[in-house]
């Protein structure tokens, strides 16, 4: 039976969702629950956060990318043996892409499907009695997303926290708690988000503030009570992303971390072996791997270790005679010919491609994407489709003399063009893949 579970959202970006998230997680793995997390929408960081906080690998769950079956799968696998299931939002609770109804990527998509209540975290600074118009409004929206109560983010002190409130009690919602405003609650934040969950060497004791933070401040027994089992609906899988060969040399350190861990199970599940190397240890795929995936990351923060990677450079031009090599987002940068740093600097890449790339004048390139591709590549053969996204801050400053790999769709529909490139064995995109359509 699968674990009964709730929703963490808010009205917008940057309300607290995380740290209420995590407060959450880490107050029931202290009381010996056994908590599995999963993130509405394509991100990789948060869940890595998950993962710390309740000693158990997190998933993605997109609407927009991801077919009602893959979605109902996931829950079903990853909650299966779990006692609560605790799923982050993306954005404002209903923001999405305009499209399919229920296909639009938001997390209220997710709230309907699956039946979960909601607990919606309200930032309340800078307003009092003004956070019950909001909440009513949230409310009465979208009659099939139900509101479990609230989470008072950011509370000034104890006549603040009153006079909301009062104000929301005639609504006849619970409020589940009221979160002082602290700064130290908060975690650092970079160009794609929070600094990943494996450069903090104090995670440990930032999980047990928050810990505290919830015992103190959230009504745990009625969040624990408010949860319920999830509606699902579907049988089987649905078709998956093809696993690049029988055994995958995957590049993981701080450099490339990004890849979804549904798309690592579902290759595993499909008979892969993925071997683990590090480009920043100066390590090459290993020889044994009959196909290579130069995960997506930040490699513009480690360029110049990159280009001292000798190893690593050789290893991966030898890899590339006989074998396929793909790199996604940051793994195409470090593809390229050369990777100009937040300096200006420019620092020497693999050069199996042709194109160079710059994070000197960051601009963001974010959205959901279709992909069309254009030959055999590792995802499969000439035509696969594939649903994913871009997120980044680089930019092409020489697009270089290769064949294109994809064409692009925005989420709409929209025709991007081609993107990508192929030369050889050798391919990579700034896309980043989630399912097939």
């Amino acid at each position: 039976m699968t674990a009964p579970g709730l929703i963490v959202s808010a009205p917008r970006s940057g309300a607290g969702k995380t740290t209420v998230t995590l407060a959450i997680l880490s107050a029931f793995r202290r009381r010996g629950l056994k908590v599995q997390a999963a993130k509405v929408g394509p991100d990789y960081i948060d869940p890595a956060f998950h993962q710390a906080a309740t000693g158990r690998q997190s998933f993605n769950l997109d609407s927009w990318a991801m077919t009602p079956a893959l979605m109902d799968a996931l829950v079903e696998r990853g909650a299966g043996d779990a006692d609560l299931l605790v799923i982050e939002g993306a954005m404002g609770l209903f923001d999405g892409i305009q499209g399919v109804p229920r296909r639009s990527g938001a997390t209220a998509d997710i709230a309907a499907r699956l039946g979960l209540p909601v607990i919606l975290v309200i930032d309340v600074s800078g307003q009092s009695q003004s956070a019950a118009a909001l909440v009513r409004g949230f409310l009465s929206h979208d009659p099939d997303v139900r509101i479990g109560g609230f989470v008072l983010n950011r509370v000034g002190g104890e006549r603040h926290r009153r006079f909301v409130a009062d104000a929301i009690a005639r609504l006849d919602v619970p409020i589940l708690g009221a979160i002082l405003r602290e700064s130290d609650l908060a975690l650092p934040e970079r160009h794609l988000g929070l600094v990943q969950a494996n450069e903090h060497d104090d995670l440990d004791q930032r999980l047990e503030r928050l810990a505290d933070v919830a015992a103190a401040h959230l009504d745990l027994d009625a969040i624990e009570t408010l949860a319920t089992p999830p509606r699902l609906s579907s049988g089987g899988l649905g078709t998956p992303i093809a696993p690049p060969g029988q055994r995958i040399a995957l590049a993981q350190d701080a450099a490339f971390s990004f890849v979804y861990p549904h798309v690592v199970t579902g290759w595993r599940e499909a008979g892969a072996e993925i071997v683990t190397f590090s480009p920043l240890a100066d390590e090459a795929p290993p020889e044994h791997c009959d196909s290579c995936w130069l995960a997506g990351g930040y490699p513009e923060l480690h360029a110049g270790r990159l280009a001292a990677a000798d190893k690593f450079r050789s290893g991966l031009a030898n890899f590339t005679a006989t074998r396929p090599v793909h790199g996604e987002c940051g793994g195409y940068m470090v593809l390229g010919e050369a990777l100009e740093d937040a300096d200006g600097v420019s620092h020497r890449m693999t050069g199996l491609l042709s194109h160079s790339t710059s994070f000197a004048e960051p601009k963001l390139h974010l959205g959901y994407r279709e992909a069309r591709f254009l030959c055999p590549s590792p995802f499969g053969n000439a035509g696969t489709r594939l649903r994913g996204h871009e997120f980044h801050y680089a930019a092409l400053i020489a697009e270089g003399s290769d064949r294109p790999l994809l064409e692009l769709c925005d989420g709409e529909g929209r025709p991007l063009g081609t993107a990508g490139a192929r030369r050889g064995l050798v391919t990579g995109s700034f896309f980043h893949a989630i399912a097939k359509t």
